[in-house]
């Protein structure tokens, strides 16, 4: 569905992503991790059309290098961000149906807004502003409003940083139920590796832009290499 093949990100003289490739599968919850500074958000913006970039990134064997953010997004790809992006003077269902009108080019769908905000449980906090919601609402609004523009994949990241556990909890039932109920394929960055492990059946450990491995959760954490260079020595 999702094809990286040798792509390489250079900011001046820093190689931010390097000969990085993967694919992802439809239907997948594939999961993205390693340290700071790593190049994962790069792996997201070149994905996103944010940045231009060597080698090939294919959308459901379409070459989308060298597209805007607006046209990738209509093509079917949807993300968050690590600091919430909200638009504050609005209301939740305003927000929500911003992403609808965006991603239905035209045919706004009301029922489709009311059905993403009870399936995000935003229904109690539809008419507040943005700016005035807990950082757990504003997590699920901008999923909600990324589900609205019915995309093919939605992308996240980080989506639990600041989350306590019965927060992050919450968060990896609605992750669970839109990859099970909604059919739409997830790519997750996540520091939490318990998170990482639970919901995902592909993982991918980059350092320095580079792959370090990749393949089924349980493996990769007992890889000598993710162990030395992102996991420790006391991991487990």
């Amino acid at each position: 569905m999702l094809k990286l093949n040798h792509v390489t990100k250079k900011f001046g003289e820093l190689v931010a992503v390097n000969d990085l490739s993967f694919a992802v599968e439809a239907g997948q919850v594939f999961g993205i991790a390693g340290p700071n500074g790593a190049g994962k958000s790069t792996v997201y913006n070149l994905i996103t059309g944010f940045y231009p970039f060597e080698g090939e990134i294919a959308f459901e064997g379409r070459n989308i290098a060298g597209r805007q953010p607006h046209e990738i997004s209509k093509l079917g790809i949807a993300r968050t961000f690590q600091i919430p992006q909200t638009f504050p003077s609005l209301t939740v269902e305003q927000s929500v149906g911003v992403g609808n009108r965006f991603g239905a080019r035209g045919r706004f769908d009301p029922a489709y807004v009311e059905s993403i905000l009870a399936f995000m449980e935003l229904t109690p906090v539809r008419h507040e502003p943005t700016g005035q919601l807990s950082l757990l609402d504003k997590k699920r609004l901008m999923m909600g409003a990324a589900l609205a523009t019915r995309p093919k994949i939605l992308m996240l990241d980080e989506p639990m940083a600041g989350s306590n556990s019965n927060e992050i909890r919450s968060l990896m039932e609605s992750i669970r139920r839109i990859n099970a109920e909604m059919g739409i394929t997830i790519i997750i960055i996540e520091h939490f590796m318990k998170v990482l492990t639970e919901l995902t059946s592909t993982l991918l450990i980059i350092e320095t832009g580079t792959k370090v491995c990749m393949g089924d959760p349980e493996t990769v954490v007992n890889d000598p290499e993710v162990i030395e260079c992102y996991l420790g020595e006391s991991y487990g």
